[in-house]
């Protein structure tokens, strides 16, 4: 088997399920045992600060976008650029971060660059590659201005046509970011 941890699963435009239309998802870890990634391109209404305070009963100098990092719940999660923390690097540049200690101190540091993420994409043994198979999915290259982006609502589509041979798709798909319905 071969790993893709640190790359990108691109949702195909045909593919229904609502939790995952036009998904951009960084595969954090992928091995024997299953595969769990966070949605890149998914921010919530729902700010850091707002959360913070809910979960600690104070408001925190952070005031990005939460992040939906998939449908399974899961403790609160971080990408960050901070290769001094010593957090696992996912790809060049990019380190995930899911201890509540370290959060803590994160949510007050207003420069640094960062993404926090409120649950996840998991697949059990099998589940991915068996959808790979099926064409459930599309795989791209990750790298850290993706993770970073500016904003969600353009990156599947940037990276669709950066990677993806539109000509290898059933026909009739193409990526359309003017009219969505016809993907």
């Amino acid at each position: 088997m071969n790993s893709l941890s640190g790359q990108l699963l691109l949702a195909p435009p045909h593919l229904a399920d609502p939790n995952f239309a036009k998904a951009v998802v960084l595969l954090v870890q992928h091995d024997r045992d299953g595969a769990f990634g966070l949605m890149l391109n998914r921010p919530s209404d729902t700010g850091i600060d707002e959360l913070w305070e809910h979960m600690r009963g104070r408001r925190c100098v952070r005031r990005d976008p939460l992040y939906l990092g998939g449908p399974v719940q899961g403790p609160l999660m971080l990408l960050h650029a901070d290769a001094s923390r010593g957090d696992t690097e996912i790809i060049d540049g990019v380190y995930c971060c899911a201890q509540a200690d370290d959060l803590e101190q994160r949510v007050d540091d207003e420069r640094a660059t960062m993404r926090f993420y409120a649950g996840y994409s998991g697949w059990g043994r099998g589940q991915l590659e068996q959808e790979l198979q099926l064409g459930s999915w599309l795989t791209a290259p990750a790298k850290a201005d993706y993770v970073f982006h500016e904003t969600g609502h353009d990156l599947w589509t940037r990276v669709f046509k950066r990677y993806v041979d539109a000509t290898s798709l059933p026909d009739g798909f193409r990526p359309n970011d003017d009219e969505p319905s016809r993907n």
